[in-house]
């Protein structure tokens, strides 16, 4: 169990939106072990950053930016003030690649994934401890939305890659100082 806690929601992302970011996101490069993609925009609409079109990150942002609120304050509503922008990125892992247990940075107020692609494949794993105590693993699930708020020292995760596929997700941040 667990001493923080996650939020899982299946069937996260819309049909429509769910397909276009999966069918986007198969034909991204992936040159390095983790490719990031940053789609950023603020509180007032304006597009900081993009790699998708901007009609698509001003959908996410009016489709999800209340359910990632309602999730934040369930998580951890201290940081609801704080939320200065959102960063709808997507990540493509190549095949055979492990990211390390770690914790994500300050700016992150909620971290959260959406499994876009392959159907199969790992999931998240979280922890108690940085040497990998208290282990919990989600499952990988198309269009499951994982979050958690993050807590200096305490909000441990990892994830892998199976042998045959990338792995493809959204990852959901709200932007902000700690």
């Amino acid at each position: 169990m667990l001493n923080y806690k996650i939020k899982i929601l299946d069937n996260f992302l819309n049909e429509k939106d769910f397909e276009e970011l999966s069918e986007y996101a198969k034909h991204l490069d992936a040159d390095k072990r983790v490719n990031i993609y940053h789609n950023e925009i603020d509180q007032n609409n304006n597009i900081m950053s993009s790699s998708i079109s901007p009609d698509l990150i001003k959908r996410l942002n009016k489709n999800y930016l209340s359910k990632a609120k309602n999730i934040l304050k369930e998580l951890n509503s201290e940081k609801i003030k704080l939320i200065s922008h959102s960063d709808f990125s997507i990540i493509k892992t190549n095949k055979n690649a492990v990211f390390p247990i770690h914790d994500d940075t300050p700016d992150k107020l909620l971290s959260g994934v959406i499994y876009l692609y392959p159907k199969k494949n790992k999931g998240t794993k979280f922890y108690n401890k940085k040497n990998g105590e208290g282990k919990t693993e989600i499952d990988w699930k198309i269009n499951r939305g994982v979050f958690f708020s993050r807590n200096e020292r305490e909000t441990w995760h990892s994830y892998q890659v199976d042998r045959i596929n990338d792995r493809i997700k959204k990852l959901r941040k709200k932007g902000g100082h700690e």
